[in-house]
């Protein structure tokens, strides 16, 4: 793995939750006798912010509004994109079912069901992007197994691959080097819903005009008292919504051009 793939994979690890939240637990712990209302306020917080973000409420009030920001797609028809982008999401490594090979993870999956019946609408051309196969030590890139899995299985021929990408910036920027030289000025862009503006914004800045088409709208709910239930399917949906939310900050604030990848 490379240093920037580490620098990634260390951020998502430590400073979001709940690893974040364990850390700052253990550091109230122990500066107990030294500082017990620090003590106090850094263990109580991260409990209850641990509880807050395993509820389905707490989930909603971060990713809902995420998800608000772009509307679903009606129809692909009559959009005036010439071609679909779908950006690669993670990887089950050694499938046994798949005779050992990697495959796209569920959240790929959900994006790789969206761009086959966008596909299927408007007959357009599709490219794939994501790389992470040698910066991670695999054989393949992300974009290759989505592009074998959209040919496989669903039946969905990709026209171009994008496979050096390792973040958000990257796929836009790489994908713009591929597209512009064909004459694609127009897509529809393929992502999870709470992740549609940033990726939005990133391939608006290499020229594109973007289509949104998100998919995976997870965070609708009537508040009942069942969401405040903690699980872990909460937590991780809540994990993801504030990595997307300091993404569109650090996207605003900086004045270096970087994004969170």
């Amino acid at each position: 793995m490379n240093v920037s793939g580490m620098i990634h994979e260390a951020f998502r690890s430590l400073i979001l939750p709940p690893a974040g939240l364990f850390i700052l637990y253990a550091i109230g712990f122990f500066i107990r006798k030294k500082s017990p209302r620090a003590s106090q306020i850094l263990c109580g917080g991260s409990v209850l912010a641990l509880f807050i973000l395993s509820t389905d409420i707490g989930a909603c009030l971060l990713g809902n509004p995420l998800e608000k920001l772009e509307a679903p797609l009606a129809s692909a028809q009559n959009t005036g994109a010439q071609a679909i982008v779908v950006l690669t999401a993670g990887r089950i490594v050694e499938a046994p079912e798949y005779g050992k090979k990697d495959i796209p993870d569920y959240i790929a999956l959900a994006r790789m069901r969206y761009a086959s019946r966008l596909h299927r609408e408007s007959q357009l051309p599709v490219l794939v992007t994501g790389g992470l196969g040698k910066q991670l030590d695999h054989q393949e890139s992300l974009a290759e197994g989505m592009a074998r899995g959209l040919t496989e299985d669903f039946s969905t021929p990709v026209k171009w691959m994008e496979t050096e990408s390792t973040n958000t910036a990257e796929n836009a920027q790489l994908s713009a080097k591929i597209l512009l030289p064909a004459g694609v000025h127009k897509i529809l862009l393929i992502t999870d819903a709470m992740h549609m503006h940033r990726a939005k914004l990133a391939f608006q800045q290499q020229g594109l005009q973007v289509v949104p088409a998100p998919t995976m709208f997870l965070n609708e709910y009537d508040f009942r008292w069942s969401g405040l239930i903690p699980g872990v399917g909460s937590l991780r949906r809540s994990h993801y919504a504030i990595y997307e939310w300091l993404g569109l900050l650090w996207s605003r604030f900086s004045q270096s051009g970087q994004a969170v990848p």
